[in-house]
Parts: structure tokens; C-alpha cells; sequence
């Protein structure tokens, strides 16, 4: 999938049509992102990977120079953007394929949109000074978040427990989705993902997931981002590299309540189950 084919994929959403899922490869640029950090710090081995991603079948490349898992350490914009754009500009510049830049930072989004980035995706959903004015002036489609606190602090400073987490999450995206349109960001090139992990009790990201078509109302495609997280190693007590078939069990369960995009470290085995999931109930045809 390319930027072009990206914006159809979201104007048939738009229309109330229902496209085929995307599955969504992540590419952290990270030292110390809770999985794949150090594997791809330079531009060599990030560029492979992207590529073995694309021929592995995925439709988007979410690449992030800053890791967001709870009790990260900020990132400098300069360091930010040394880690990033080298690979996005050589992406770019030998592929066609639909890239996604993980930032909250207007002045990355900024430099990632000059080099044909086509989708951000920003964890504290646009609610950053000049993020809104960026996206609109670039019509460029945006995915909004859902976050308690931010990242340094959430792990410490969760949605207290006794509350109704899927009403907090629609408030929350009823405000940002507004004031977004307002701000020009055409409302057609938003997307939502109610942020599992960011700031929320196991039995809230549980409920989320559980619930997760209360969200299409919005009418926006919902992105479900749950690989390999902690959450899944609270249930199955398992290290991060040991939570991949868990993973693929909560993504498919995610597209049965309404997820249209799933963000995920396995591509392939992705790609496979929600195939079967495809064929055996007709839900995501032709993925």
C-alpha cells in the first residue's frame, strides 16, 4: 500500500464502506523500546527490516525515534530527528510505501511531512502547540490517542480503577476529534486508538478491548495497538519475546469487535491469522 491508495482506503471508510484491515509494522529507531530496541539503529538495518516488512506483506510502517513504554525517558528534537529521517529519506527515496512517523512533536511532524510521511501518528493526540495547524496545512491523515499522564509518569499514575474507562476514552475523543475539525484537519483522515497500555489498570485495557466496537460511533477507523505489551505478560507471565502467539490471539479478537488496523512487531504472523479470521467468518475480506 502507498500513500495514495492509503487516502482511498480512508475516503471508502468515510463513505461507511467496510475496507479490508491494515496491519501496521512497527520500526523503533530506539535504544530502549521495551521489544525491538537496539535492533535497528542505524540506517541499514532499519532499512532492511522495512523491507523484509513489505515483503512480509505489511501495509503501513510506523517508525518512531522515541520509545513511549511506560517510564521512558523524553527524547531531545535534535536526537529525535537524527535517529528518524535518515530512514524515512531513504525509504522514501527506494520505496512507495505507506509510511507512518510515531511522533507528538510538531516540529518532527513538520520535517516528516516535508519528506512525504503519510499518516502521524502522535500518542498525545495532537494536543501539543501547533500540531493541530500542521496536520491541516498538510492534509495529512492523524491518528488521535488516548493517554493518562505520558509516558515518564503512567506507570505510577493510572486511571484510578473505579473508572468507566470506555466512557472516559469516548469523552476524550469527542473533545480532540472536534477540536481537530475545527482546527481544518479534514475529518476524514482522522483515525482513533484508545491507547492500550497508556496509563491504564490491566482490567481497564481488558474492558477496552472487550468493548472496543462502543468506538464506532465515531466512525473513524480504530487502530488497536497491543503487541507484545505488558499487559499480555500480566496474564501469561511471559517476557516480551515469549508473548507473540498471545498477541496474534488479541489481535483477531480486536478485529471481531471492530479494529480496522492492527499495529504489530510480526507482520507475517499477523498477516496469517487475520487471514483465517477472514475466511472462516468474512470479516476484513481480502486482506
Amino acid at each position: 500500500m502507498n500513500g495514495i491508495e492509503f487516502k482511498a482506503w480512508l475516503n471508502h471508510h468515510a463513505q461507511g464502506k467496510i475496507p479490508r484491515p491494515l496491519i501496521m509494522g512497527i520500526l523503533n529507531i530506539t535504544p530502549d523500546s521495551f521489544y525491538d530496541g537496539h535492533q535497528y539503529l542505524n540506517v541499514d538495518s532499519a532499512f532492511c527490516r522495512a523491507m523484509q516488512m513489505i515483503e512480509q506483506g505489511v501495509d503501513i510502517i510506523d517508525i518512531g525515534g522515541e520509545s513511549s513504554r511506560p517510564g521512558a525517558v523524553p527524547v531531545a528534537l535534535q536526537e529525535e530527528l537524527a535517529r528518524v529521517m535518515p530512514i524515512i529519506a531513504r525509504l522514501r527515496k527506494e520505496s512507495d510505501c505507506c509510511i507512518s512517523l510515531d511522533t507528538y512533536k510538531p516540529e518532527m511532524m513538520l520535517e516528516g511531512l516535508r519528506l512525504g510521511v503519510d499518516l502521524i501518528n502522535d500518542i498525545y493526540a495532537l494536543q501539543k502547540p501547533g500540531a493541530i495547524e500542521i496536520i491541516a496545512a498538510y492534509n495529512s491523515p492523524v491518528c488521535l490517542m488516548h493517554m493518562h499522564g505520558n509516558p515518564h509518569t503512567m506507570a505510577n499514575n493510572r486511571v484510578p480503577s473505579d473508572i468507566d474507562i470506555v466512557n472516559q476514552v469516548v469523552v476524550f475523543f469527542k473533545q480532540r476529534i472536534d477540536l481537530a475539525i475545527q482546527g481544518g484537519v479534514a475529518k476524514e483522515l482522522i483515525l482513533i486508538d484508545p491507547g492500550i497500555g497508556f496509563g491504564k489498570t490491566l482490567q481497564q485495557n481488558l474492558s477496552l478491548i472487550q468493548r472496543l466496537s462502543h468506538f464506532k460511533q465515531f466512525q473513524k477507523p480504530i487502530l488497536l495497538g497491543v503487541s507484545r505489551k505488558s499487559m499480555i505478560g500480566d496474564i501469561i507471565n511471559k517476557g516480551a519475546s515469549c508473548r507473540g502467539s498471545a498477541s496474534l490471539a488479541t489481535h483477531v479478537i480486536g478485529l471481531l469487535n471492530g479494529a480496522q488496523m492492527i499495529r504489530t512487531h510480526d507482520v507475517s504472523e499477523t498477516k496469517d491469522a487475520l487471514q483465517m479470521v477472514s475466511a472462516i467468518t468474512g470479516v476484513g475480506m481480502k486482506i
